[in-house]
């Protein structure tokens, strides 16, 4: 059985470790890029099942990365999951990047990640 892709965008490494070790064990194929400019290059090459992103990965042109990613037509029905550090960060955040699908908040609860990532990758 062919795996699902995930692409993991994430500035700091030591925020993926874990997470892709959790996923990776759940069955997926996680893909990691800690630049917006890597994750283009990924999702032109691997298109992923769901995008994992860190919503505080610099900006390009003055748009954001949910932005970019919406705007590639072979993402249309790909779901958008943004990562926050904090529910007071969600308000600034939520303004700017409505076109997520989903929020996580971090730290990551690693007990609830895979049935939360699932959730998303469930036809409707």
């Amino acid at each position: 059985m062919k795996k699902t892709i995930l692409l993991f965008t994430e500035s700091l490494d030591d925020n993926t470790t874990l997470v892709r070790k959790v996923l990776s064990a759940s069955g997926y194929e996680v893909l990691w890029a800690n630049t917006f400019e890597k994750a283009l290059d990924i999702v032109s090459a691997y298109p992923p099942g769901l995008i994992l992103i860190d919503l505080i990965i610099a900006d390009i042109d003055g748009n954001s990365p949910v932005d970019y990613f919406r705007n590639i037509p072979k993402l249309n029905n790909v779901p958008l999951i943004g990562m926050i550090a904090a529910s007071g960060e969600m308000s600034k955040i939520s303004e700017k990047d409505d076109g997520c699908d989903g929020y996580i908040h971090r730290p990551v609860d690693i007990r609830h990640l895979s049935e939360t990532i699932s959730h998303f990758l469930k036809p409707t």
